[in-house]
């Protein structure tokens, strides 16, 4: 039984999350303790009970301490199956969230997969559906992984009602990768997604980015969704390269300017081209267990977070693997590598 602590490092939903992942690939049963104890309302939240839920289905598992609130959680884990699944989160919680846990096990399933998940697909706390489809899927396919995620209806917080669909194709083992540099410019353009918002919010969002970006009026392109999929308005930046696409989101909420949302989302995207780095902070973050997985692989990123770094200590208590962030050509990076049998036992 692997003991976890939600309340070291950065004390998220994260640790639950990857831990639920690894379990139900490994086999290895786990007990977390203090879960999400650094937020303002610790346990767990509704999407976190589905994932938890959702693992359970997928690994015909059994779990203890599994209800809205709860701070403990035992989870004993079967064999990953693959087919056809539903899941209703039933609030504006993240379906993709909910998907990161389950998809990487799915990968190891002994058939096809599809996923049909209900909820919210656009909210502050969590990637949107399109840094899924544009950033961490076209990755995961480099190292084997065929994963197909097509949004079938925007969830805006806080209402949600959402949909989305995922197909995934089993892959026996996943390839190392290193990801050093992001290579040539491809493509950069922002979008303003608005339902059941007047219009001048999105012209006022792009405005802005596009002076600030100093992108042409063919980058920023309006996203009118019918009236029924809002009230809600994001703001999405989009950085296409060679190597990789990263994708930069910011939200509209009431007494916010739409200036201010652009300056959200364009402070982000100018960090990370700043950084010259392959990738930014959160598709780093969601690379780790692909990695893990593969025994080997890195990237250069923008930033290491204590969300990462605890990330990294998690997925080391279930596989033989060994995170280094460093720095390499004067960029951050993480590195992973297998350990040994000696220093596996002996850790």
């Amino acid at each position: 039984m692997i003991e976890l602590d939600g309340a070291v490092g950065e004390g998220g939903g994260q640790i639950l999350r990857s831990a639920l992942t690894l379990a139900m690939i490994t086999g290895q049963p786990f007990r977390i303790r203090n879960i999400r104890a650094n937020r303002a309302k610790p346990g767990l939240m509704r999407q976190h009970l589905v994932a938890v839920q959702a693992a359970l289905q997928v690994c015909g598992g059994d779990a203890s301490g599994a209800a809205l609130g709860s701070q403990d959680l035992t989870f004993l884990p079967g064999p990953v199956k693959g087919g056809d699944y539903a899941f209703a989160i039933g609030t504006a919680g993240s379906c993709t969230l909910v998907l990161q846990t389950v998809l990487p096990a799915l990968l190891m399933a002994d058939k096809p997969s599809t996923l049909k998940l209900t909820g919210g697909t656009h909210n502050p706390m969590a990637p949107p559906v399109q840094f899924l489809q544009r950033a961490w899927c076209p990755r995961l396919a480099e190292m084997g992984a065929h994963i197909d995620i097509r949004l079938e209806r925007f969830g805006f917080y806080p209402a949600g009602g959402g949909g989305v669909e995922a197909r995934v194709e089993p892959c026996a083992q996943l390839l190392p990768r290193t990801w050093m540099t992001r290579g040539e410019r491809r493509a950069a353009y922002a979008e303003a997604f608005v339902a059941g918002v007047p219009g001048r919010v999105a012209q006022r969002e792009l405005e802005c980015v596009g002076k600030s970006m100093n992108w042409d009026e063919d980058q920023l392109l309006i996203r009118g969704l019918p009236a029924d999929q809002g009230p809600g308005n994001a703001l999405m930046l989009t950085l296409e390269y060679e190597h990789a696409t990263e994708v930069f989101t910011a939200f509209g909420e009431k007494s916010v300017s739409s200036e201010q949302v652009a300056r959200q989302v364009v402070q982000r995207a100018r960090q990370y081209l700043v950084s010259q780095g392959a990738f930014a902070e959160y598709l780093g973050d969601q690379m780790m267990v692909p990695l893990a997985l593969a025994g080997a692989g890195g990237f250069t990123l923008d930033e290491v977070s204590m969300h990462a770094r605890t990330n990294a200590q998690v997925i080391e208590m279930f596989l033989p693997v060994s995170f280094d962030f460093g720095r390499q050509d004067g960029m951050d990076s993480c590195t992973v590598t297998a350990r040994t049998t000696a220093n596996a036992s002996g850790q």
